[in-house]
């Protein structure tokens, strides 16, 4: 079986050998950048299967090359930042990125992180296969309304039969909310379910997946992902 890729991109010459080193251990295969003009020459040569980015480069940051990246991929991209630094992780999530590893970090946590994201993501299939869409959506554990269809067994998503590209937490939250519909969810229990004890306090997060999730969907008479002001949010039926 061919091993997954992963780019990892850090100006620390020692860390970025490190978490190779790591990877490598758990028969990936890796390519290491140190700035970001570097690192979206590899994405494009290399075609990594998930990015370890780390925020302060030399030139192009970090959130600079996941923006740039995110114009024409929805590959995985997990920040890396160092504690003490300037790191707005509402930023990175806005940008698209799927996950944040704080250093120093434990290497079991990092793998473990990797390998999560990495089940979570598989691309969306392409528009020029729309005909055999709805029957491929229509397998595995899926929800569906009025030409929307959530498949969280294959991570994919379809608006009238043509396939919408969505990060993984993206989907993961639009399928939960979906799945369990006019009931309403408080931010505090959304985080608890989607992303676990790290993130909770930090109600934004669900705010910024909410608004990108929104913008990717379009107006429905039948549905809607809606704001219960002070409380939270629900995936509402009419």
């Amino acid at each position: 079986m061919e091993k997954q890729k992963i780019l990892i991109v850090d100006d620390d010459e020692h860390i970025a050998e490190l978490i190779s080193l790591y990877l490598v251990k758990e028969c990936f295969d890796t390519r290491i950048e140190g700035d970001g003009e570097a690192a979206l020459q590899a994405f494009k040569q290399y075609q990594p299967n998930l990015i370890l980015l780390d925020i302060m480069l030399p030139g192009m940051d970090g959130y600079e090359v996941c923006s740039e990246i995110r114009k024409t991929s929805q590959v995985p991209i997990i920040m890396l930042s160092a504690k003490g630094e300037v790191f707005d992780k509402v930023l990175g999530l806005k940008l698209g990125a799927d996950d944040y590893i704080m250093k120093p970090f434990d290497s079991n946590e990092m793998v473990a992180r990797v390998r999560a994201v990495l089940r979570r993501y598989q691309p969306a299939p392409s528009a020029a296969i729309n005909s055999n869409m709805a029957s491929a959506s229509y397998t595995g554990d899926y929800v569906e309304y009025d030409g929307l269809i959530v498949n969280i067994s294959n991570y994919t998503t379809t608006i009238n039969g043509t396939a919408l590209e969505m990060p993984p937490k993206e989907l993961e939250l639009l399928y939960f909310l979906a799945s369990q519909p006019n009931q309403v969810f408080t931010r505090e229990q959304l985080l608890d379910r989607l992303w676990g004890y790290e993130y909770i306090g930090d109600t934004r997060t669900v705010d910024v997946h909410v608004k990108r999730i929104r913008e990717k969907l379009p107006e429905n008479p039948n549905w809607a992902l809606t704001t219960v002001w002070g409380v939270g949010y629900k995936f509402e039926v009419r």
